[in-house]
């Protein structure tokens, strides 16, 4: 992995607009267009089950967007978040809290992630000269450059004394947007992110939440309905015609006079299209 040194004019912009700008900038890899919108998304390095499930949930959702994720490359929900991204082709701006010489990345364990994510033409940066090492006051130095760069930083696990917490303060000291996931009133890993909510930091539980946050115009959910409904097959346009009104399962079924597991297949795949609905015994259509 070749290490550059960036010439001040090609920092990004956002980077210069902070109370402390970086004095130098180290890149492995290229920069993504200033066009993107950047989003960091943060967390705990000792994670739950659900912060994983969640942070994969809405980045896989911003699939296709113009969007990279910012992240610092930790152990937990920063390291998830970026293999996240590099599995639906997100591109990532990666920030260690160490220099990039192969010596001194921090930590050891993600090092092959980070090859993986320059591989697919994301980029690590770090103010540090390359042969620096972590120290404790490193990461909250990268963590104003990961808010900076970043028009709304994304908080999916905080226990309430948490480096995570620092980017978020920062973040809304630079009039950026602070999103943060709800979690678990009992879990000791959804403290910090409660707390934030209770501060003002915006809710989000999906993608599109996400995106409505970050500016992008969503669909209204009858449009997104009626566009499920132009595209059925012969089978599924039978039920449809069938379901007037709620119809008893059996009762629909015998209509549709079609093989029972058949039937059943059909009916299945219609509720994962989200076309119908089964409620208190009876079917009914999604609209």
């Amino acid at each position: 992995m070749q290490i550059e040194k960036l010439p001040r004019e090609k920092f990004p912009k956002a980077l210069l607009e902070i109370p402390q700008p970086p004095k130098e900038l180290w890149i492995i890899g290229e920069l993504p267009s200033e066009n993107l919108i950047h989003l960091c998304v943060v967390g705990s390095r000792k994670f739950t089950s659900y912060g994983r499930e969640a942070c994969e949930k809405i980045i896989a959702g911003l699939k296709g967007y113009p969007i990279v994720i910012v992240s610092g490359l930790a152990m937990g929900i920063d390291a998830i978040a970026h293999r996240k991204a590099l599995s639906v082709g997100l591109k990532t701006l990666i920030f260690p809290g160490s220099g990039l010489g192969k010596e001194a990345m921090y930590p050891k364990t993600n090092l092959r992630l980070a090859e993986e994510l320059i591989e697919s033409g994301s980029c690590l940066i770090s103010e540090f000269a390359p042969d620096f090492k972590a120290t404790l006051w490193s990461f909250p130095m990268r963590n104003r450059l990961m808010a900076g760069i970043s028009k709304a930083t994304l908080i999916i696990e905080a226990a309430e004394k948490s480096g995570t917490l620092i980017t978020a303060r920062l973040a809304t000291e630079y009039n950026r947007d602070v999103l943060a996931v709800p979690g678990p009133i009992f879990s000791p890993n959804s403290k910090g992110t409660n707390k934030l909510l209770r501060q003002g930091a915006t809710p989000v539980t999906s993608a599109e939440e996400v995106l409505e946050a970050l500016g992008f115009e969503m669909e209204k959910d009858e449009k997104k309905q009626a566009k499920l409904f132009l595209d059925l097959s012969p089978e599924e346009k039978t039920v449809v015609n069938l379901l007037r009104e709620p119809v008893p399962r059996d009762d629909l079924i015998r209509a549709m006079k079609m093989p029972v597991p058949t039937a059943n297949a059909l009916l299945s795949v219609m509720e994962i299209k989200e076309l119908i609905k089964e409620e208190l015994g009876e079917i009914r259509l999604n609209t």
